[in-house]
Formats: structure tokens, C-alpha cells, sequence
């Protein structure tokens, strides 16, 4: 393997560990019933994610749950001394693709047939972690620009 390709592929790993998520694919359900559950939990909180999908009565909301479920697994055994109440993770994307679509043929009045799309999906979820994103300094410097320094005083403008 050539140097430049090595190089790519140590970055490749080191974004794959700071990646959460998990995916599920080739789920037998259209990506249109699917998006409308996902769309649910998108920039939820996971706890709150969890009770959407446990209480939701859309058949999509199972595997979802289990999906969000294994995500936070992963999540637990990369950051094994953390507790998810402490990292405030919640589901920073989910996105739901079309998958394989298996083709019948239904028989129809003299002779015609029509076609049966059986379609299926792929859905990707990845968690974030609020503190990462927003970072620890957030809060002191927002605070700092709010308030003037010493001795600066507003003065409004004349036209």
C-alpha cells in the first residue's frame, strides 16, 4: 500500500471512531412509511427518542427502536467510563435511503397484469453529543460578548 493511501485510510479509522451510530439495512417496509417515524425522533434527546418510539402505534417504530437502541450500545462500548446521562447524546441525523425493490406481477381483468413494487430501505442513525458539539468554552464567551467593557458607553448614531 502506497504511503498516500495509507495516510487516507489512518484518517478513515480515526473518523470512524468518533462516529456513533449504527444502520439497518434491507428492512422490508417503504421509505416513505419509514421517513415519516424517523422524522419523529430527529435532534431528539435519546430518552425522549426512545419513549416517542416505544409508544408510537406506526409499525416502523420497532425496528427504529431497536435500531436507536444498538446505537446507544456502540455508544457505551467506545466511551466505556462515561454514563449517557452525563453526555446528553441525541440523534444528530438519521437518514432513511430506498433499498432493493423486488418486482411481482399481479394477474389483472383479460389478460393484462399489473406490477407489484415490494420495496425496501436502509437507515443510517448517528448520535451526538451536545457537549462536543457545543464545546465547553460555548457558555464563557457568549457571556463575554454580551456584556461592554469598562469605560465603553453606547452612543447612538445621528443621521
Amino acid at each position: 500500500m502506497g504511503s498516500r493511501k495509507r495516510l487516507i485510510a489512518d484518517q478513515k479509522k480515526e473518523d470512524r471512531k468518533a462516529w456513533y451510530g449504527a444502520s439497518l439495512h434491507r428492512y422490508p417496509t417503504s421509505p416513505r412509511k419509514m421517513r415519516l417515524t424517523a422524522d419523529l425522533i430527529r435532534d431528539h434527546d435519546v430518552t425522549e427518542a426512545l419513549n416517542i418510539l416505544r409508544y408510537s402505534k406506526q409499525h416502523s417504530a420497532r425496528p427504529l427502536e431497536k435500531l436507536l437502541r444498538s446505537a446507544i450500545a456502540n455508544w457505551q462500548s467506545k466511551n466505556e467510563g462515561k454514563r449517557i446521562e452525563d453526555a446528553e447524546l441525541f440523534v444528530q441525523e438519521i437518514t432513511v435511503d430506498s433499498g432493493r425493490m423486488l418486482k411481482r406481477v399481479l394477474p389483472a381483468p383479460h389478460g393484462r397484469a399489473h406490477r407489484i413494487m415490494k420495496r425496501s430501505n436502509h437507515v443510517t442513525l448517528v448520535l451526538g453529543d451536545k457537549k462536543e458539539i457545543i464545546g465547553p468554552d460555548a457558555e464563557e464567551t457568549s457571556e463575554q460578548e454580551a456584556q461592554p467593557e469598562p469605560g465603553e458607553t453606547e452612543q447612538p448614531v445621528s443621521q
